[in-house]
């Protein structure tokens, strides 16, 4: 951890939520701000994530000082087999004349996550921890916040199509992308009053991953996302809501891990580079107001959020 440390914590209300957003193998953003967060003196209170942000969250709820360590040694082990196994195509064939209704065994990445993880049960973390899910049935929104870690983290994550929907108390959960891609809401109705996003940028948002069944998928997550963002955005009326930046510079897909150390160290300068100057011109004396500090990169292809940042406090403005 790199000193001295930039001092922050004096500044954010309490308590301070760290989301994370979902978004494949994009999720290696969020290493790099993990690793720009670390030469900071603030310490989040509260872990929500959905989809690969569930999975960084928990090694980040399991041990918030140690978690940008342990996320370096992940990702650096993470390929395109050790999630997707085997070729699209063939798995997809396979998976289709065994009439299955999804294509890839998520145990590799289970495994792997498993190894970082020191405790089975969610309540078990250092930090108040949420995985968030979607019942495939029902469409509604499920907070996992207890029970078994493994099967909550599988079930954050579970891509339709890609993976298995899994079953917890009698529900079939897949991916909780589809309802709360970056569940900023979600934070705010545990108590957070401010809340620090780690979103892993526009994927598909485009449409130029639109192509065969997986772009489609990807598209669809996508869109649900945007939407979603712009309503939760609004709490920012009253809270302060700390957007850390995304490289402008992805254009790999989800499935994609090629790219991750390059993600991941854009990411890392680029958030050290906003937190400094927050050090620098934030308040001395006095709480952040409430507003959205930075730029979520949603707006480029979502004009609400400017609409609404429009309305919002300026925390730009004394």
């Amino acid at each position: 951890m790199a000193e001295p440390q930039l001092a922050l914590q004096h500044m954010v209300p309490r308590p301070l939520a760290i989301v994370f957003g979902g978004g494949g193998s994009r999720g290696a953003v969020q290493l790099g701000m993990l690793q720009a967060l670390a030469e900071t003196d603030l310490r989040p209170d509260l872990v929500v994530g959905t989809s690969v942000g569930s999975l960084n969250g928990a090694i980040f709820a399991s041990d918030p000082d140690l978690a940008a360590v342990k996320l370096a040694e992940i990702w650096a082990r993470m390929d395109r087999q050790q999630v997707f196994p085997g070729g699209f195509f063939l798995k997809t064939l396979a998976a289709t004349t065994a009439g299955r209704s999804y294509v890839f065994d998520p145990t590799p990445l289970s495994d792997l996550i498993a190894e970082y993880l020191p405790v089975s049960r969610i309540e078990d973390l250092e930090l108040p921890f949420t995985a968030i899910a979607t019942d495939l049935d029902s469409g509604v929104r499920v907070e996992l916040d207890s029970g078994d870690l493994r099967t909550a983290l599988l079930a954050s994550s579970a891509v339709p199509v890609a993976f298995p929907s899994v079953e917890i108390g009698g529900r079939r959960l897949v991916d909780g992308g589809l309802v709360a891609n970056i569940p900023i809401r979600q934070a705010v109705a545990r108590g957070a009053k401010s809340v620090l996003v780690l979103d892993c940028g526009i994927f598909g948002a485009a449409g130029r991953w639109s192509q065969g069944i997986f772009g489609v998928v990807v598209q669809s997550l996508a869109i649900a996302g945007r939407q979603q963002v712009t309503v939760d955005l609004a709490v920012a009326a009253d809270i302060p809501v700390l957007y850390f930046p995304v490289p402008a510079s992805i254009l790999t897909t989800i499935f994609d891990f090629e790219g991750t150390a390059v993600l991941a160290q854009e990411s890392f300068e680029q958030g050290r580079s906003a937190l400094a100057h927050l050090a620098e011109h934030g308040p001395t004396s006095s709480m952040l107001q409430p507003g959205i500090y930075g730029d979520p990169p949603m707006a480029v292809l979502n004009p609400e959020i400017d609409a609404l940042r429009r309305m919002l406090p300026d925390p730009r403005q004394p």
